[in-house]
């Protein structure tokens, strides 16, 4: 089961790196990173996606909880979050089709960012599913890149994400 954690670190060199260290050296899959600045200058927040079982999240976020730099975290897997990832897909786009892939795009809201003779880039941002299917429609026109941001999540109403 894939498990989201929010986490709210100070802001300092290194700090991702023993977060993401301290996960895949006890062997576990990182699905997701993501970390940006946040309300406060002085702290950053990662959204941290694993893929594992109860047990194993409960001893990942207590090793976490044991780094200094780590301020709090709050495991959102049960909360229903809000959970956003943004995307860029490189397309071909020959004249011929090029109508069809904008009216693809149109339907999931994406963004049209560069048109060249013989391809099409678009930005989606949405939740991971939203993304995977306009990716399965566009497989059909030849996709030639895609770049995907990883997961940003926050909890649903008056609740704090961490």
């Amino acid at each position: 089961m894939q498990h989201t954690l929010a986490l709210l670190v100070v802001n300092r060199p290194t700090v991702l790196n023993h977060i993401a260290s301290l996960v895949s050296r006890r062997g576990y899959n990182i699905t997701s990173i993501a970390a940006g600045s946040c309300e406060d200058p002085q702290k950053t927040r990662i959204t941290l996606v694993v893929e594992t079982d109860e047990e194993t999240i409960d001893q990942i976020q207590k090793q976490l909880e044991k780094l200094v730099d780590v301020v709090s975290i709050n495991n959102l897997t049960e909360r229903n979050p809000i959970v956003r990832e943004l995307a860029l897909i490189k397309v071909k786009a020959s004249a011929q089709h090029r109508s069809a892939i904008v009216d693809i795009a149109n339907i999931f809201n994406a963004k049209i960012e560069d048109v060249h003779r013989e391809s099409m880039v678009m930005e989606l941002s949405g939740n991971p599913e939203k993304i995977n299917a306009l990716i399965c429609l566009l497989e059909d026109q030849g996709i030639i890149e895609v770049t995907r941001t990883g997961l940003v999540a926050l909890a649903r109403g008056e609740d704090s994400s961490v």
